[in-house]
């Protein structure tokens, strides 16, 4: 999934998921810098980034947001059938992108091969810059006390550093844990 980064992390106090705003189109040319790739959806509880074909994505959100209707909120649950039918049905099959979807329970990624995967250490990325966001992230959730929030964000300033797919226009949300 080429042209976008995605990065959440969870701690303690919640979720945080953030997103460049890159759009490029094929190998070399960047079409848009100011793109909005991470969401907040279901009264606001939920969290969504996205990587990969646009109208892929935007067609997988649309699913996924109908999907949380019908289980009021439940994130594994949505996840789960939305996966499910992702896998089946012969026109979504098709489609070339990744959901990155988390509340302040879990992060999870979902692909079009049926993967609902959530990651043991709570931190996951996806798009091409991902590798480069998933290291720096983990090195901070290692090595420092700074919250989720502060963590995607410098992560993703190193991605944007590193990978030509990836630009420092970064959007931030957050899912707090409920207190």
């Amino acid at each position: 999934m080429h042209g976008t980064t995605i990065l959440a992390v969870k701690d303690k106090n919640g979720v945080a998921m953030a997103g460049d705003g890159q759009v490029t189109l094929g190998q070399s040319i960047a079409m848009k810098h100011g793109a909005r790739k991470v969401r907040k959806v279901y009264k606001d509880k939920v969290l969504v980034g996205f990587a990969g074909a646009t109208a892929d994505a935007f067609t997988l959100l649309e699913r996924f947001e109908a999907k949380l209707e019908e289980f009021a909120g439940n994130l594994l649950r949505a996840s789960v059938e939305l996966a499910k039918d992702w896998r089946m049905d012969k026109y979504l099959r098709r489609l070339e992108a990744m959901l990155l979807v988390a509340d302040a329970e879990h992060v999870l990624i979902l692909s079009g091969t049926g993967d609902v995967i959530e990651p043991d250490d709570g931190v996951v990325a996806i798009g091409s810059g991902g590798p480069y966001a998933l290291s720096a992230a983990r090195a901070l959730v290692r090595n420092t006390q700074l919250p989720a929030e502060e963590i995607v964000a410098k992560s993703m300033a190193i991605a944007a550093e590193l990978c030509v797919f990836t630009n420092d226009n970064i959007i931030v949300e957050t899912a707090p844990q409920k207190k």
